[in-house]
Order: structure tokens, then C-alpha cells, then sequence
């Protein structure tokens, strides 16, 4: 099918780096004229993620989530797999990843950082910034063990990227979807209270830096909206106080927001 004859691919999300790995991909693929793309946003303060109707979508009621109307309808839930997904079904040149026939060795690791990625990463920053940001009472041991954690996922990235641009590929590698899926992430290092990612991981800095320049990139990560790098004390101060009402109201109630 055609990319003009083809129905736009339907995302729910919101700002998040989980969101934003999605918008990222779908930018840089839209850009190269091979996808279309419509987005809900989801209303987490309403706990829209946990309705009936996206539930049909994604039962653990999570963002980001796809419907492929190019498909049948076909459902796809969990950023990784989305990613995956995105990849088999749109990009048949293979530009943002790895020919699992003809480049088996390549997709092997593009497998395996996005795993990395997703299992140790994500789930680690995000128990960060929970005890960081948003918990009711500061608990130090959970603050260190988490930042320590990711400091260390840090460094095992920092290990790779030596003498290298990208995480996969020959030679100093090629930008694929094992980048995406990690990058808005280690990019939303600040919200964590790691500040000295330039000295501390310096292959890593680089890295983010060069991802930062592409026009696909800046795209996606104005997709549904775009974060400001840096805030004012007064910015901040609304961000985690909006972010907190949310994450907590939704503890209360006994279920954990996506």
C-alpha cells in the first residue's frame, strides 16, 4: 500500500519519555513520507488510561498504545513493541534498524540494547524519580538506590558508546530504533537530580547531543507537547506539583498511572 493511500496510524500518549520514543519514530519515518499518524491524548488526571474503552486497547492501561487501521485494527501496546512494530510494518528499507535475515548479528544486539533499555533504564528512572519528585515523604535509601541504579545503567551505555555514535551497527554504528527507544530517558537525566551527565558519562553526553540535532528528533519531542529543556525554579515547581497530584490521587485509589 502506498503511503498516500494508506489510513494514518492512531496513537494514544502524552508527554513522556515513553511517549516521546513512540512520536520520535513515527517524526523521523514521516519525514522519509512513509507514515501518517493521528494522537489522542490521554487525560491521566481524569484516569483516562484506566477506561473501559482504552482498556480494549491496552489492558494494563498504560501509554503509549497504537491502533493500525492499515491492519485491521491491530493493537499494539508497550513503547518497545511499538517501536518494533512501527519498524516491521513501515520502514522496509530497514533505515532505522536492522535486517533481521540479511543483518542477523545487528539485530541480535538492536535487540538486546532495547531490552537493556527497556527492562533496567526505564523502569529504574522511573522508581527514581518517584522518590525524588513525587513521594510524600523523602526516603533516603530509595532515593540513592535508585539514582545510584540509573547512574550505573548510565555507565554500562557510556561503556558502549566508546568510539562509537550509535549503540548498534558496524563500525561507530548506525542511529536505529535501539537509540530511540532509550534516548528520551537518559535525556530526562535532570529529573532525577543527575546534573554532571557531561563529566560523569561523557560518551553518553556526546551521544545525546548528536540525537538532539536531528530534525525528526526536535519533531517528536514536540509531539503532543514539547517540554522545555530547562525550567525555571517556578516552572519546575508547577511541573512536579501537577505530576504529583496525579501520581499520588492515583495510589490512593489503588492503581499505578501509566
Amino acid at each position: 500500500m502506498a503511503p498516500s493511500e494508506q489510513a494514518p496510524l492512531h496513537l494514544y500518549a502524552a508527554s513522556s519519555p515513553n511517549g516521546n520514543k513512540v512520536t520520535i519514530l513515527l517524526e523521523e519515518l514521516k519525514a522519509l513520507g512513509k507514515i501518517d499518524y493521528d494522537i489522542r491524548v490521554l487525560n491521566f488526571q481524569k484516569n483516562e488510561q484506566k477506561d473501559p474503552w482504552f482498556l480494549e486497547i491496552n489492558p494494563n492501561g498504560r501509554i503509549p498504545a497504537i491502533v493500525d487501521d492499515n491492519r485491521g485494527g491491530f493493537k499494539v501496546f508497550e513503547s518497545a513493541a511499538i517501536l518494533l512494530y512501527i519498524a516491521q510494518h513501515y520502514d522496509k528499507e530497514h533505515t532505522f534498524w536492522f535486517d533481521p535475515v540479511k543483518d542477523s548479528d545487528n539485530h541480535s544486539e538492536m535487540l538486546q540494547w532495547i531490552f537493556f533499555a527497556h527492562g533496567g533504564v526505564g523502569p529504574m528512572q522511573g522508581q527514581a524519580a518517584y522518590f525524588v519528585k513525587y513521594a510524600p515523604e523523602k526516603i533516603p535509601h530509595a532515593i540513592k538506590r535508585y539514582t545510584d541504579e540509573v547512574k550505573r545503567l548510565y555507565s554500562v551505555l557510556d561503556t558502549r558508546l566508546k568510539n562509537r555514535d550509535y549503540l548498534v551497527g558496524d563500525g561507530k554504528g548506525k542511529y536505529s530504533i535501539a537509540d530511540i527507544n532509550v534516548f528520551p530517558w537518559v535525556r530526562s537525566h535532570g529529573w532525577v537530580g543527575i546534573e554532571d551527565v557531561d563529566t560523569l558519562f561523557p560518551n553518553v553526553h556526546a551521544w545525546l547531543r548528536r540525537i538532539e540535532k536531528r530534525s525528526g528528533v526536535y519533531e517528536g519531542l514536540g509531539v503532543p507537547t514539547r517540554m522545555p529543556e530547562t525550567m525555571s525554579p517556578e516552572q519546575l515547581e508547577k511541573a512536579v506539583a501537577s505530576a504529583k497530584a496525579w501520581i499520588l490521587g492515583d495510589n490512593d485509589k489503588g492503581t499505578v498511572k501509566a
